[in-house]
């Protein structure tokens, strides 16, 4: 067992830090809502801390899991980051899905200090941190993988070393614009059922046993077709994700035409409203198209 400090307990923080806390972890929990860290300790034991720093002291694991470049920045520099309360040999253990570029500047400072930073973001979705499914994508050393491992399995079902720092966000990138393309398809697929005057759940039970199969089909058919989407990841964030891997394709030369498309589309649906509405929610725009 480990002490072990988690940072931002958003909707997938939440519950991956109280799998840390159900696995026997000495947890001790930030966020910057202290409301919803106090919740978090009534609900599952362990403590929070009102700083990042504070949060940190004497931990042998960090975890985070929060917004954006600028919030993973936030919470471990400054007088009261992370880094300034974690002794030497704490390995950094970032989830959110930011810019490897934010990761490498993270890893070379978190080097000096003699911390170790793994960047390690997260697929699975809240479903996935509620139940501990998560798939798991890893940059950094080896040494720090093989500590940090052992402790991400409390929510995870998959978690995997791809390479030294920054290939983990490399690989949630290929996530993200895997997805990206895969949900437009089936929105498609279901718009298209509909108009044709045909019933949809009949339609996926048959061609979701081809190869037409996908996780977004089996778990997203029936809320689509509902027209149900206030769960699941929201489209402000895909379009954070996606904004990060346009930029990076820029930077690598790697062309990704329908990435950039459906981003626009995502775009329509923020302009229906929708920022907040699931992923899945592309075929709103479909619909709303007539």
């Amino acid at each position: 067992m480990a002490k072990v400090t988690f940072l931002g307990l958003g909707v997938m923080g939440y519950p991956m830090a109280g799998h840390l806390q159900a696995k026997g972890h000495e947890v001790t929990v930030y966020n910057r809502t202290a409301a919803k860290a106090e919740a978090w300790v009534a609900e599952h034991g362990g403590a929070a801390a009102p700083t990042p720093a504070q949060a940190s002291e004497g931990a042998d694991f960090v975890m985070s899991c929060v917004g954006n470049d600028d919030d993973l920045r936030s919470v471990c520099l400054g007088d009261d980051g992370a880094f300034a309360g974690m002794g030497e040999g704490t390995v950094f253990v970032d989830h959110t899905t930011v810019s490897a570029a934010v990761t490498r500047e993270l890893y070379a400072l978190a080097d000096e200090k003699q911390i170790s930073f793994v960047d390690a973001p997260i697929s699975g979705g809240q479903a996935g941190a509620e139940n501990g499914v998560l798939s798991v994508m890893c940059g950094g050393d080896q040494g720090a993988f093989d500590r940090a491992e052992p402790i991400i399995a409390a929510y995870a079902r998959i978690c995997r070393r791809i390479g030294d720092s920054g290939a983990g966000q490399m690989t949630k990138m290929c996530n993200q614009i895997a997805i990206a393309g895969l949900v437009q398809g089936l929105s498609e697929a279901l718009h298209f059922a509909e108009k044709a005057g045909l019933d949809g759940r009949d339609v996926v039970e048959v061609i979701s046993q081809g190869a037409a199969g996908s996780w977004q089909m089996s778990n997203r058919y029936e809320t689509m077709l509902d027209d149900h989407f206030e769960h699941g990841f929201a489209v402000d964030w895909m379009r954070k994700d996606l904004g990060i891997c346009l930029d990076t394709g820029d930077d690598i030369g790697a062309s990704l035409p329908v990435t950039a498309l459906v981003d626009q589309f995502y775009k329509d649906v923020q302009k229906l409203g929708g920022g907040r509405w699931d992923t899945s929610s592309l075929i709103k725009r479909l619909r709303a198209m007539g």
